[in-house]
């Protein structure tokens, strides 16, 4: 394969990469901006899904 082609298709992939990245930021922006239209008067989730203990434990 000579030089050319492999820089050739070094170059299309590069481009590929930077466009899918370009594409990937601009959907999930696009859906951020859509969530948030829709839960603005929401409280945020909490950061951990387990329900909160008791202090006193039966064996303290």
């Amino acid at each position: 394969m000579p030089l050319g082609e492999l820089g050739g298709i070094v170059l299309a992939l590069t481009i590929l990469v930077i466009v899918g990245n370009l594409w990937f930021h601009m959907v999930e922006g696009l859906l951020g901006w859509i969530k948030g239209l829709f839960a603005r008067r929401r409280e945020p989730p909490a950061w951990h899904p387990l329900a909160p203990e008791d202090e006193k434990k039966d064996g303290d």
